[in-house]
């Protein structure tokens, strides 16, 4: 619509350009590279496609929201407060992040390698001096001295500490890290699921599944909650917990398997793709989604979940930002390509006056 107008508006010049043209030749071209483009911009509305075209009594069900690393904007980022405040969002699985520690505890920690432990901590100053390049650096008594909530204020990430009460401010400074254990517990108390990587798997000669599978099967969870992630001793995983929901991070790998639950970043699918994943019966997760706009396309394309920071934002969202029948949005721009043709007509005409009587007041 705006380029419409523009158009419109542009056409005037165009107008006068050819009345004051003597050749011919240039008031053909001006009249065709115009003409050209007018019938460009009226028919590129054909060509514009939205999942949100559609009457409102398809619209596919809310995604459901999964809370990346617990509720980040709410609270320290995989602590247990943070996954707390996803439960007041009514996510249905908490996302994070699982990594060993010396003596094999699965703990619950995003960063690794160069960076493990020093954005989300304070293990600087806990242990200067100390090598902490990688999670079994640590044992599990000496990550329970770090405090895991104070970068959070100091850093304030998303900007929504000022949103937070003094008692939310004191209890998100008091954090420690969590293990996959208290998490689980946690999971299994709001009959949540529960989707992670597995940070070092592919990292170190030891095998972080079987301790990983080991604290799950322990925890008493029910095996349908976890939706196992982790791709690299999938097939010994099926054997010991056949519960599990296998997740897959890719849609060839996902086939192979004759399997039907995918999680991949939400711009590695067309909303085509999903929708016709969707058709298949396949449960598709899209992270890391935050603005409600993405949220609203997402919605209208069928996808079954979404992985997201901002669950508080989007677990108020009744509806997609907007939605509209296709005989609604041809009527629209039909309506508004005829109204900027009379416009333009009437411009022309204007512009033929006027230039006759300018040619009439010189010619006196």
């Amino acid at each position: 619509m705006g380029g419409v107008g523009a158009l419109t508006l542009v056409s005037w010049l165009v107008f006068q350009g050819f009345h004051r043209s003597r050749r011919v030749a240039s008031k053909i071209l001006i009249m065709v590279v115009f003409a050209g483009v007018s019938v460009a911009m009226f028919l590129s509305p054909i060509l514009i496609q939205s999942p949100c075209l559609m009457e409102e009594k398809p619209l596919p069900t809310k995604p459901a929201l999964f809370g990346h690393r617990g509720a980040p904007m709410l609270a320290p980022e995989n602590t247990l407060m943070s996954f707390r405040r996803s439960v007041g969002c009514n996510v249905t699985a908490f996302e994070t992040d699982v990594q060993l520690s010396k003596d094999r505890v699965p703990y619950l920690m995003h960063d690794n390698n160069n960076h493990f432990l020093r954005r989300t901590t304070d293990v600087l100053q806990k242990f200067p001096g100390k090598d902490f390049n990688h999670s079994t650096n640590l044992t599990w008594e000496e990550l329970q001295e770090l405090n895991a909530g104070e970068w959070f204020l100091k850093t304030d990430p998303f900007h929504s500490v000022s949103q937070l009460s003094e008692q939310e401010k004191k209890t998100a400074g008091n954090q420690s890290v969590p293990s996959l254990l208290q998490l689980l517990d946690l999971a299994k108390t709001h009959n949540t699921s529960v989707i992670f990587d597995l940070k070092n798997d592919d990292n170190n000669d030891t095998n972080d599944t079987n301790e990983t599978v080991k604290t799950i099967l322990n925890s008493g969870i029910p095996h349908d909650k976890i939706l196992w992630l982790p791709p690299k001793h999938r097939e010994d995983v099926k054997k010991v917990a056949p519960g599990f929901k296998h997740v897959y991070s890719n849609v060839a790998d996902m086939n192979r398997d004759g399997a039907d639950h995918l999680n991949v970043k939400y711009s590695a699918l067309s909303t085509t793709e999903i929708r016709e994943l969707r058709n298949r019966n396949v449960s598709v997760n899209l992270w890391v989604v935050n603005e409600p706009w993405l949220f609203s396309l997402l919605w209208c394309s069928g996808a079954s979940s979404v992985t997201t920071n901002a669950c508080s934002i989007l677990q108020d969202k009744n509806q997609p930002d907007w939605t509209m029948g296709l005989d609604t949005y041809r009527c629209i721009w039909i309506t508004v390509d005829l109204g900027s043709l009379l416009i333009m007509f009437t411009l022309f005409i204007l512009q033929r006056r006027k230039e006759r009587h300018r040619f009439s007041a010189l010619a006196s």
